[in-house]
């Protein structure tokens, strides 16, 4: 890993898990909306960054959780796979923003920071 990832790595775990699935479901929300303003070069750095948050945190949170959130993060390595093809049809393109806020709603969930403001 370079300089800049081991320091973002060590901010990030600084975090704890809610917190940090607080990130993951903002940047898919990105996602989702850079997706719709056809942003590729935003959407391709979230998509990495995103990974590393999930490649970050799925060991220290519940099985069922990581298992949901690694499933996510092997749909945006698929995405990445086909990024070229996916830019070129505006369909594709509006699946990945819908699925992109479905998760960051799932994940957002999962953190509990929703209900620990509401406390």
């Amino acid at each position: 890993m370079n300089q800049n990832l081991d320091e973002k790595k060590a901010r990030f775990q600084s975090e704890n898990t809610s917190t940090r699935l607080g990130h993951i479901a903002a940047n898919l929300a990105r996602i989702g909306t850079f997706c719709h303003t056809f942003y590729r070069e935003a959407v391709e750095s979230v998509v990495d960054e995103t990974m590393w948050f999930i490649e970050w945190t799925a060991a220290e949170i519940e099985p069922e959780y990581a298992e949901e959130i690694v499933n996510i993060q092997v749909q945006l390595a698929r995405w990445q796979l086909a990024f070229d093809c996916i830019w070129s049809d505006d369909s594709e393109l509006r699946k990945i923003g819908e699925q992109s806020h479905t998760w960051s709603a799932r994940v957002l969930d999962m953190s509990g920071l929703l209900s620990e403001s509401r406390t």
